[in-house]
């Protein structure tokens, strides 16, 4: 089991984990790899990519899924963000910023003359410049009770001081400045945290720290989620939802690489959202899209039998790949009749081949997810992650069978029929593993599984709202931790109104064993240790099966030759700022 896992590489920044006086800066300006052309000759042209859903809303509290990500990156920044080679955070809308001694106290330091995107919030449509007090604005925003508020269970709850207090304020009705968050200038900004907490900085790059201004919820309210106003290297020009997204170069961006062009390079960005695989695909061997990620399974082996020569560009495309730092499976909703019993769930998890499912069903275009929800990471092994020592799932018929019978269903006799809901787009990949699945289920337990594609925004509602029992769902790290993926089991996510939506506890799942664990590793400020209780956490979520585990993903992204500066990493994330094409006038002579 353990010698077949794959590895991923992924550097964590030493400013995040090591604990004393810690600061950065960027005094160097941004370190980006100068463009091909130094002054501009290669600059410009527009990228072209396609997402196969409609974005949920690119209102930043609201941001929960992949599309609304990728597109809001783009638009908007926090104090910090992620670097795109190697996942490490760099300085954003902060330049640079330190800690005390035991990282309890964060004082940062906001860049002179970041404008806000021009907007008809403001006076005359022109930008206005960027303040600490809008951060402020921001993060009592972030905690504040508002039915799509889908980031302050992963970013300030349980961490900054007074955050916990200013959402319960707001839910009676009361306004509650979160206390930890104080403005000292226009340019200096303090926050407090509880306790100290290693991945403070990955969370203030998520999508719940992006800055906006006041201006804009004023004036859009609910519409922001189509209206965003950021500092990002792009902004918005065009939104037509489902067909087309275009954004044009911020002209007033505060960037610039290490030679002293300005960024960002592309003069903008446009999206299409072609829902089939197959069409998309055809859109880019055709030259109007300039890359594609997640290729369908049924063209997988097609595509991939040229990855030697893409590598060397010696094909009409490159080809790039990499472990995701990602999970695919099947939740149960732990709160439902029909899965209340830790029993069935087990059952369910023994009466499935996930290797035959990665093999065959989607042709190696992941690996089996045997061992648990956190992808096997070599770092986390070496700082403590005990992932040899978890015990999870493999085929196993008499073991399903006999605890199908402890629950009281031998032979599956008085087990409802349950729906399995997915969601539709990417390809055939979902409903094949459903289809799959279903017949394991059927030939293993003798249980009826009905299969229900539905659109991935309504997916989002079902789940979150405790409608869907059975539900297909991907979780990708918000950022290089273990933390990350074993959030989606904390008791306290999960709301005390059963109506109410639980966002990241999807599956509804409570243990006071696992929560207590969880907890502990907050304040621990040893990784080893830290990383310890996060992976005996683990083992209890795979001891109550709340989910099942099928397949670890794998990054594939096809660009066209002349696309540079975009590398791959493991968490799929895109900082186009930095990226640029080359015109294909310009293009080396093969």
């Amino acid at each position: 089991m353990y010698l077949g896992m794959r590895k991923i590489f992924i550097p964590l920044v030493a400013s995040v984990l090591t604990l004393g006086w810690t600061s950065c800066s960027d005094d160097n300006k941004d370190n980006h790899d100068g463009a091909e052309g130094k002054g501009g000759v290669f600059m410009g042209g527009v990228m072209r990519m396609n997402e196969v859903e409609a974005f949920k809303s690119l209102n930043p509290i609201a941001v929960n899924e992949i599309v609304g990500i990728h597109i809001g990156t783009q638009l908007f920044e926090g104090l910090v963000k992620f670097d795109q080679n190697d996942l490490s955070i760099k300085p954003a809308v902060a330049r640079s910023w330190e800690s005390n001694e035991n990282q309890t106290e964060w004082t940062f330091h906001i860049r002179q003359g970041v404008m806000f995107h021009p907007d008809a919030c403001f006076p005359g449509g022109k930008g206005r410049a960027l303040t600490a007090n809008d951060f402020k604005i921001c993060f009592d925003k972030l905690c504040s009770a508002d039915p799509n508020n889908a980031q302050f269970d992963v970013t300030f709850k349980d961490r900054v001081v007074g955050a916990n207090e200013s959402f319960d304020a707001s839910k009676a009705g009361k306004t509650l400045s979160v206390s930890g968050v104080k403005v000292v200038n226009d340019t200096t900004l303090t926050i407090s945290l509880k306790s100290p907490f290693a991945g403070f900085l990955n969370v203030l790059a998520m999508p719940g720290c992006w800055v906006y201004p006041k201006e804009a919820l004023d004036k859009y309210g609910l519409d922001l989620r189509v209206h965003p106003v950021g500092t990002g290297p792009f902004q918005l020009e065009t939104v037509k939802e489902g067909e087309v997204l275009i954004m044009k170069k911020n002209p007033n961006y505060y960037g610039y690489d290490k030679d002293g062009n300005k960024l960002p390079y592309l003069d903008g960005l446009k999206y299409t959202f072609i829902r089939e695989k197959k069409a998309e695909i055809l859109e880019f061997k055709s030259g109007n899209l300039d890359m594609v990620y997640r290729l369908p399974v049924e063209v997988f082996h097609d595509i991939m039998g040229d990855l030697e020569h893409a590598k060397d560009r010696k094909t009409e495309f490159q080809i790039l790949n990499s472990p995701a730092f990602n999970i695919n499976y099947l939740g149960f909703n732990c709160a439902s009749p029909a899965f209340d019993k830790k029993e069935v769930r087990l059952a369910f998890n023994y009466a499935i081949d996930r290797h035959k499912i990665a093999d065959f069903t989607i042709q190696g275009e992941g690996t089996s997810a045997d061992y648990g929800m956190v992808p096997y990471v070599e770092a986390f092994e070496k700082d403590g992650y005990n992932f040899k020592g978890l015990r999870g799932y493999t085929l196993d018929v008499a073991k399903a069978k006999e605890y199908m019978k402890k629950a009281g269903y031998a032979d599956g006799k008085g087990f409802p029929k349950v729906t399995l809901e997915i969601n539709g787009g990417g390809g055939d990949r979902n409903i094949l593993i459903a289809e799959v699945v279903q017949k394991m289920l059927k030939e293993n337990l003798n249980v009826d599984i009905d299969i229900n594609t539905v659109p991935f925004a309504e997916h989002i509602e079902n789940v979150s709202s405790g409608k869907s029992d059975f539900f297909r769902f991907a979780w990708i790290a918000d950022y290089p931790d273990p933390e990350t993926f074993l959030t989606v089991f904390y008791g306290k996510h999960v709301p005390k109104n059963a109506t109410d939506k639980s966002y990241v506890n999807y599956t509804r799942f409570r243990n006071a064993r696992f929560d207590s664990l969880f907890a502990a590793s907050f304040v621990e400020a040893d990784k080893t240790k830290r990383y310890a209780l996060l992976s005996q956490a683990e083992q209890v979520m795979l001891d109550e099966a709340p989910i099942m585990p099928i397949f670890y993903d794998e990054n594939y992204r096809l660009e066209q030759l002349n696309v540079r500066n975009f590398p791959e990493n493991a968490m799929n994330y895109m900082d186009l700022s930095v990226v640029y094409l080359i015109p294909k006038d310009k293009m080396p002579k093969k």
